[in-house]
């Protein structure tokens, strides 16, 4: 059993067809009877076709109940619950993405959503900084598959005070970086009271490798991991979320030419990381996250001299695991096929609308599209994806596409108030007057009056 990506390429949806559900099924019917679609991205759109880059899970069906696991299921909401305003923000990983696309520097997004909604639901690449997590107090810290599935309706999420965290992490050849790893969890037991029941080491660990897809984003291969799915089942019951350190193959001289390009490189470790994430959270219903851990000595102890300040929180790590345990320390349950609108979750239902980089389309866009939640796409985060979201079918006024995150958080704001977005901008224009003229004739009966009535 592994995980790996593959490219698809076909014709635009027709016109008034479900798009998400045109896409999964044409994704679906192109994939061999022993493979699962996990998730799909498109990379390139147009009005006559679409690219489309899709994670799928091989030869499973000896671990794995496939009729158990719905990671496409799209359950519509019939209403939006308006009682608080939760504002969705993502940032794909392994895209390039200008703002967040390097060690946790979207993490000043999320506080800026933050402070105009009662509540932001991200993900970790949003703010994970090695070391440092700074998530806003009001948020809900999500896998992206979780959060993907929260979108569709799928799942509910139930906040709770702390998680007990399963910590594996990989057996080392130099036991230097195993030792580093246990001290950091045993830091975060002692410093900010993380439960911690078992710590796993594993030899051989995951094999995680990286490459890079035919649209530039980074991807990889995941495999070696049905022994430790086995053990993760077993233990299901003693940890609420799994947090992994595991070393991913990287071609020689990576780490410096990822430090030297000043944020031109994509970062190759994360679209690796999320599809790891992606696979164990999807499988086991927990959420889950990854750090990486250094291949040996010699690069950990190297000077990549003064960085690019995007990744300089990758530069002064060296376990990069902290913001992983502390994220997951209270990531929200996962509900399984809630009853939209029940007390006490968040689902579909809570959400108000969800942010975005300009031109991408994945799970959270299309999810948006048809459950009618509006989209705010932010130009300046640029990023490698190549689409025009002008072409999809959206309702009237749901998709806002604005210069930056501050304007961004402006049309939340206005949202948040319930005025219109445009109302505080000018030129300010007329409302739009249609003159209705209808073929329909009136005919008007006289009321005949009985003779000698009067």
């Amino acid at each position: 059993m592994w995980v790996s990506e593959r490219e698809f390429s076909f014709a635009g949806a027709p016109a008034g067809e479900d798009y998400f559900s045109y896409i999964t099924e044409t994704l679906d019917g192109a994939l061999a009877g022993d493979e699962l679609l996990l998730r799909f991205v498109i990379t390139e759109s147009t009005s006559s076709g679409m690219r489309a880059e899709a994670l799928i899970l091989h030869s499973a069906e000896a671990y794995v109940d496939r009729s158990s696991i719905e990671p496409l299921r799209l359950i519509r909401r019939k209403f939006e619950d308006t009682s608080s305003f939760n504002a969705v923000l993502v940032v794909p990983t392994g895209i390039g993405s200008e703002i967040g696309g390097h060690a946790g520097d979207a993490g000043p997004v999320a506080k800026l959503l933050a402070s105009v909604c009662d509540r932001v639901i991200t993900h970790p690449n949003v703010v994970n900084a090695s070391d440092i997590n700074e998530l806003p107090s009001n948020s809900l810290y999500v896998e992206g598959s979780i959060l993907s599935r929260l979108l569709l309706g799928s799942i509910g999420l139930q906040q709770v005070r702390s998680n007990r965290i399963l910590a594996v992490i990989d057996e080392h050849e130099d036991s230097t970086f195993t030792n580093a790893a246990i001290n950091s969890i045993n830091a975060a037991r002692a410093t900010y009271g993380l439960e911690c029941p078992h710590v796993l080491a594993v030899d051989p660990g995951f094999r995680l490798k990286v490459a890079y897809s035919p649209s530039g984003r980074a991807t990889g291969e995941v495999s070696n991991f049905e022994a430790h799915l086995a053990e993760f089942r077993r233990l299901r019951q003693e940890y609420d979320a799994i947090a992994i350190s595991s070393v991913i193959d990287v071609p020689p001289g990576y780490h410096q030419k990822y430090f030297d390009s000043s944020g031109a490189m994509v970062n190759p470790w994360g679209g690796v990381e999320a599809m790891l994430t992606h696979m164990l959270s999807t499988l086991l219903d927990v959420p889950t996250a990854h750090s990486p851990m250094f291949e040996g000595r010699e690069i950990a102890h190297a000077d990549p001299g003064i960085v690019d300040a995007r990744m300089a929180a990758e530069a002064v790590s060296y376990t990069f695991l902290q913001c992983t345990l502390k994220g997951l320390q209270r990531s929200p349950r996962i509900v399984i096929r809630p009853q939209l609108g029940q007390s006490g979750l968040v689902d579909v239902t809570n959400v108000s609308c969800l942010v975005i980089p300009d031109k991408c389309i994945g799970i959270p866009t299309l999810a948006a599209l048809a459950q009618g939640i509006p989209v705010i796409a932010v130009r300046e985060n640029k990023n490698l994806m190549r689409n025009d979201l002008t072409i999809l079918p959206w309702a009237p006024g749901q998709l806002m596409i604005v210069d930056n995150y501050w304007e961004a958080a402006g049309v939340v704001a206005a949202m948040r108030a319930g005025i219109a977005p445009e109302s505080v901008r000018r030129p300010f224009h007329n409302a739009r007057t249609t003159m209705l003229k209808t073929d329909i004739e009136l005919n008007l009966v006289r009321k005949v009056e009985p003779a000698g009535s009067h």
